[in-house]
């Protein structure tokens, strides 16, 4: 009796196809490492041993992430190619993201996973020592695998929703299990995978996908024939979702925000929002900056005060999107501005706070805070909601930048470099307003240059009055004098992003 698998050769690899046990249509295996696969016609869960193929079981419903990548899109990585054959589907507090499982020559399987707006391509990775219990991997602790130093960027409890094509591997559908990543300072991603014993470990770093040389991805035009659109569960109104990345969304109606983790087709959620803030630079608005052209997706205004302080603060943060390159954030801060993206490593931070390394670069702390978000209008590629609560640290060396920003599971890092506010106007064709856009750091040089001696004679009087008037209440009252500049250019530098 002939094998039910048939030995296919071709130009790229050799892969086997056997008929689904569920509906009789064919299943096909490109690498030899998959272990699993979803038939496309049934949804069937097929598990191979040796030359037959078992059904287990069914799978859920794919939801659709709007993603340009699709099966059997190929690219090259390190001048190796690769094909996408999978795609895994799973959920957490914070929403959903996918992986999809890349083979790269018939034999050895890779992970292309999201990666807060970007991408990250990671490999098997043996570890010399048996990867601790995720209890004992808290975030914001460091450890070492394999020689290399870690930070745990973040440790969640996450859930398998879907899949598709085939797999090396697949956890139990629903099942909650700990997924933990660890970043190191030179940019590298180490993920933990809970599902198995001893868990699977993958290394990685960024990836871009223009440089991933892809073809075959999705029909632009199917995704633009797609409407993403819905009426707002609060006001009605119709919304309308723009990006493939977006978890959350505000109706420009009401200014309610939407939850959008369970996908457009399930109960959207909200929360209303009162006192809108007007942004400076209207969402939508595209502009030139550093040779990429950004449109701004987003907007939320943030307050923050420091540990032991009374005195708050404010700023606000533009998410920036480009095709190609990902999101950026512009931040607008009293002390000026600065563009700014997620870093894929996690810097060293001296134990003290007071200087962090990157990259093979030395940054000093300059403000350390406690940071809330307060509003928020356009598209989000996180779960953006109203009062959230982190602690940030701002880094510098000269004009560049360096942030923390640390909540209960996660710790995500953000490096930039500081940017003219005239550049700024001009890069969003608001030179007419390039007034308002005019910073603190900015002002002495800037305003001394139009005042003529008179001007400043008598400001010097006035200053030197007011400082004998503050002398002697402090003398009589016995109170003690601010360390901060608080929102006068302290602790405003633009904290950290998600």
């Amino acid at each position: 009796m002939p094998s039910p698998f048939v030995a296919t050769d071709s130009s790229q690899q050799r892969y086997y196809r056997a008929p689904c046990p569920g509906c009789g249509a064919p299943v096909e295996f490109r690498s030899a490492q998959s272990t699993h696969a979803v038939c496309a016609y049934c949804q069937s869960t097929v598990v191979r041993q040796g030359e037959t193929l078992a059904r287990i079981g069914k799978m859920a419903e794919l939801f659709d992430d709007f993603s340009p990548l699709q099966l059997f899109a190929s690219g090259r990585i390190q001048d190796q190619p690769f094909t996408l054959v999978g795609r895994l589907q799973y959920s957490y507090d914070g929403g959903r993201w996918t992986e999809w499982v890349a083979t790269l020559d018939g034999e050895r399987t890779g992970i292309l996973s999201e990666d807060n707006g970007a991408f990250v391509f990671s490999l098997p990775y043996v570890l010399q020592r048996e990867a601790p219990p995720p209890s004992e991997l808290r975030v914001g602790a460091t450890t070492a695998f394999n020689g290399q130093n870690y930070t745990v960027a973040s440790n969640e409890e996450v859930r398998l929703v879907s899949a598709q094509g085939e797999l090396p591997r697949l956890p139990e559908l629903g099942a909650p299990f700990a997924v933990v990543e660890l970043r190191s300072d030179t940019g590298m991603v180490l993920s933990l995978d809970y599902d198995t014993h001893p868990p699977g470990a993958y290394l990685g770093r960024a990836v871009q996908l223009e440089d991933l040389q892809l073809t075959g991805l999705r029909d632009e035009s199917t995704k633009e024939g797609k409407a993403r659109s819905f009426n707002c569960p609060h006001c009605g109104a119709p919304v309308s979702v723009n990006l493939a990345e977006s978890k959350s969304v505000t109706c420009a109606s009401c200014n309610s925000i939407i939850d959008l983790t369970q996908g457009i087709g399930g109960e959207l959620r909200h929360a209303e929002q009162d006192e809108p803030v007007r942004p400076l630079i209207p969402i939508g608005t595209t502009g030139q900056l550093q040779g990429a052209q950004w449109q701004v997706v987003g907007f939320q205004h943030r307050m923050g005060v420091a540990p032991g302080e009374d005195e708050h603060f404010g700023w606000n943060e533009y998410l920036l999107y480009n095709k190609k390159r990902g999101f950026n954030f512009l931040v607008d801060a009293e002390d000026g501005w600065s563009l700014v993206k997620p870093t894929t490593g996690a810097p060293t931070m001296a134990e003290n706070g007071s200087s962090a390394r990157y990259l093979g670069k030395s940054y000093q702390q300059q403000y350390a805070y406690n940071a809330e978000t307060t509003y928020v209008a356009g598209e989000f590629y996180w779960q953006v909601e109203r009062g959230q609560k982190t602690f940030n640290r701002d880094f510098a060396s000269g004009n560049a930048l360096l942030s923390m920003e640390r909540s209960a599971r996660e710790v995500t890092w953000s490096s930039g470099s500081k940017i003219d506010s005239a550049a700024v106007a001009a890069a969003f064709k608001l030179d007419g307003k390039k007034e308002m856009f005019k910073r603190s750091d900015a002002m002495p040089v800037s305003a001394a240059g139009k005042l003529g001696c008179g001007t400043i004679i008598l400001i010097l009087v006035v200053i030197i009055i007011l400082l004998i008037i503050l002398s002697t209440c402090t003398s009589s009252s016995g109170g003690s004098s601010r360390g901060y500049g608080g929102s006068y250019g302290g602790y405003s530098s633009g904290g950290g992003h998600k």
